[in-house]
């Protein structure tokens, strides 16, 4: 769903309301392509403000989290910087219910004047754009956009460094919030056929589809309702009540904020109102505020769409790696499975040496008692060879498949381990959500042989390891779960105190977990909580009734020359888990 303008008339107030008029632009970033992040800091603290271009999650809101940010800023994030760092936020506007959200700012120049800078947001889905202006005396005028709009795309409205800013046209639409029932009604009765939704849509400015049907659905029960409906008095009265209900959201700071998720808990929409048009067919959750809404609706949709943007190259050659090994130990089990007919060629060297009287060079065949089945047996023979060395062939043969067994046994257990490796590494990359996950990611990769710098690389800057995740469960206990391998590896092994409890997925690839005891007994509750916790950063989180296996971490070893994040352990027990992401979310302790 794209932000509409009523949405966007709440976010400015509760922008207004948190009192960042005043304040001043202290950091700028650009985290993608299409989004910048402002960090304002006044009176009332530091707040950061998002502006997203991205047509599929265009929006404004302030964020708290932490957005990965590239190792060289953008070209449009250095020009912010020139014209926005230090500057005060004058004010905020918005035409109308339109979805553009100004942002004027009192800025000094090069030359140590003082201006007036303008970030304009339009967030108009494919055409969104954020645009930064100078003020003129007859208007604004374009600095430049993250988004250059030439001719070749627009012939109506350019946006270019230098040329005159113009805003969007807009068609003659009512606003809500001071429009009567009775407009509204007269301008819908004048296509009776049509639906109310679709009507709506082009009647009154700022709405999107789902508070149309909302209004179709409170006025008739029905979201495909038609405007001629209108023309009784009842429904007109049902029409008008809920355009009240719409009108005390948008001006009396009324607004109840909910998301929309169909059964499986999928977010769909949201309002900034109680929907009654979904009934049994979808959930509705609540929100605290529009940006903590947005921000969760976007947000981690985004952030998993970046990250599977940055991990598709890595993901690829550990799928291609596992899928090269995978083949090697298929055909190294045929070759086990032919081994297992060696024995037949150390009975018929026996036999032969038994019956090395009755052979002569030059035979090809000859019938002799097998000992073991009591039952004649015909053996072929190389006419090129003395029978004694026929024998010596068949002992030959029996050494050559007795080695190969052994052998091939101890490379299909290697292979096996190396399978579980990269599909744990394979696990860790695609639930990575920061730029820094990756790295360190890569740089196991590059320990363990399967990445290889080239001439030309450049050195990657060496970063703190990163902390593993942090969770208290509801009886108090600090959970630590791992990122990646090295980081479970340095959890276990060098975190974790010996009767500190660790869970691990039993055969499922997926993070070590560390329950914290300082000295206390582990509840069964939080070792169930932690175990929630192994199912759902684990490869069987889309699963139920996950087997998690726990034990006290000082019997877990790190065999030697194992590779990053193998560990055997004993005196383990195993309880079943089904994953929940909202208990995560619910116990993640920030910071």
């Amino acid at each position: 769903m794209s932000l509409d303008g009523a949405f966007l008339h709440l976010v400015k107030n509760e922008l207004l309301n948190k009192n960042l008029v005043g304040a001043r632009v202290d950091k700028i970033h650009q985290p993608s392509r299409e989004e910048i992040v402002i960090t304002l800091r006044g009176f009332s603290g530091a707040h950061k403000l998002l502006m997203s271009a991205n047509p599929a999650s265009a929006r404004v809101c302030l964020t708290e989290g932490a957005q990965d940010n590239p190792a060289s800023p953008p070209m449009f994030c250095m020009l912010l910087r020139k014209h926005l760092s230090g500057g005060k936020l004058l004010r905020i506007e918005q035409d109308g219910l339109e979805r553009i959200l100004c942002f004027d700012f009192s800025c000094v120049n090069e030359i140590g004047d003082e201006v007036e800078n303008r970030l304009s947001v339009e967030l108009m889905g494919r055409c969104s754009n954020i645009i930064l202006l100078s003020r003129q005396e007859n208007g604004y005028k374009v600095i430049d956009s993250i988004k250059r709009i030439t001719d070749d795309i627009s012939s109506v409205r350019r946006i270019l460094p230098g040329i005159a800013y113009t805003l969007p046209p807009r068609e003659d639409r009512l606003d809500l919030r001071d429009c009567t029932c009775a407009e509204a009604v007269s301008r819908l009765l004048l296509q009776p056929e049509q639906r109310i939704e679709k009507a709506m849509l082009k009647v009154f400015e700022g709405i999107s589809p789902v508070v149309a049907r909302e209004a179709a659905y409170y006025t008739a029960r029905d979201c495909e309702a038609l405007c001629g409906c209108l023309g009784e008095k009842e429904r007109a009265d049902r029409f008008g009540f809920f355009l009240g209900r719409l009108k005390k959201a948008l001006c009396e700071n009324a607004a109840d904020y909910h998301i929309i998720c169909d059964l499986n808990g999928k977010y769909k929409d949201f309002t900034f109102f109680a929907p009654e048009q979904y009934g049994t067919s979808g959930l509705i959750r609540p929100a605290e505020s529009a940006s903590a809404l947005l921000d969760g609706f976007f947000g981690a949709r985004v952030n998993a769409e970046r990250m599977k943007q940055r991990s598709g190259d890595l993901l690829k050659l550990i799928l291609n790696t596992y899928q090269r090994t995978a083949r090697k130990l298929e055909l190294q089990r045929a070759e086990l499975q032919d081994t297992k007919d060696r024995e037949v060629f150390r009975v018929r060297g026996d036999l032969l040496s038994a019956n090395l009287y009755r052979m002569e060079k030059g035979m090809n065949e000859i019938t002799v008692d097998n000992y073991l089945t009591g039952q004649p047996e015909t053996i072929k023979l190389d006419v090129r060879l003395t029978p004694a060395q026929n024998a010596q062939k068949c002992y030959a043969e029996y050494k050559k498949l007795d080695t190969a067994e052994k052998m091939l046994s101890k490379l299909i257990k290697q292979g096996e381990e190396e399978l579980a490796y990269l599909d744990s590494v394979f696990d860790a990359a695609g639930r990575a959500t920061m730029e820094a996950e990756l790295t360190e990611i890569k740089q196991e990769l590059y320990e363990t042989g399967y990445l290889h710098k080239g001439r030309n690389q450049k050195a990657e800057k060496t970063q703190k390891p990163l902390k593993p995740l942090k969770f208290r469960s509801d009886d108090g206990f600090d959970i630590l779960v791992g990122r990646n391998n090295l980081q479970n590896d340095r959890l276990t092994l060098k975190t974790a105190k010996p009767d500190d409890m660790w869970l691990h997925t039993h055969d499922i690839a997926g993070a070590h977990v560390i329950v914290c005891t300082e000295g206390r007994e582990i509840p069964d509750s939080t070792i169930l909580q932690a175990a929630i916790l192994a199912a759902t950063f684990s490869k069987g989180a889309d699963g139920t009734k996950i087997p998690v296996d726990y034990t006290k971490a000082k019997f877990v070893k790190k065999p030697s020359g194992a590779k990053p994040g193998m560990v055997i352990f004993v005196n383990n027990k195993t309880l079943l888990a089904d994953p929940d992401k909202d208990l995560a979310q619910r116990l993640t302790v920030k910071g």
